[in-house]
């Protein structure tokens, strides 16, 4: 399944920019090489850099990664959703509400990391759970209509996203 193949009308204007970053790119590849990019990137960061906000009100790394965690999380469950049929228009979220309410800077980084790595594992394994049929499905969130397969390529966009903010304005 690549990026290429997904319309407009699978996903909400919003999330646009998540896809289009990605190029043309298969989905079990690009959330496996972005795992991989976003920790070799920032593994051996140090705390004075984790704890950074490059403004007054922004988020630290920290922040980002319990965001980029959630996010994926909220995606993934309504990946599942509408791979089974559920047409329950499911609610949005509010990502500052979250970061806020998360604790993601009292957190140890490798903790942060590993929580991470292992969530994206289970979205691959999630993703290469779908058949064919499933992928396409579609569902509603926020009032907006979303495909399965168009939320694993927002998974991947979202934190490819986060992880050049990083490295534009942490590192």
């Amino acid at each position: 399944m690549n990026s290429n193949q997904l319309k407009e009308n699978e996903y909400s204007p919003f999330y646009k920019n998540y896809i289009t970053i990605l190029g043309d790119v298969n989905l079990l590849e690009i959330l496996n090489d972005s795992l991989e990019n976003l920790m070799n990137t920032l593994k051996d960061l140090p705390e004075e850099k984790l704890q950074y906000r490059y403004e007054e009100g922004k988020w630290t790394i920290k922040e980002l990664i319990q965001h980029i965690i959630d996010a994926e999380r909220v995606l993934s469950y309504r990946a599942l959703r509408f791979a089974r049929n559920d047409t329950t228009d499911l609610q949005g979220f509010d990502e500052d509400w979250y970061v806020n309410n998360s604790n993601g800077n009292s957190r140890d980084f490798n903790e942060l990391l590993n929580e991470f790595s292992l969530i994206r594992k289970a979205t691959i394994s999630l993703f290469k759970s779908f058949s064919n049929e499933m992928l396409i499905n579609a569902g509603s969130a926020n009032g907006n209509n979303m495909s399965v397969r168009a939320l694993g390529f927002i998974i991947a966009g979202h934190q490819i996203h986060h992880l050049n903010i990083i490295k534009e304005k942490y590192l």
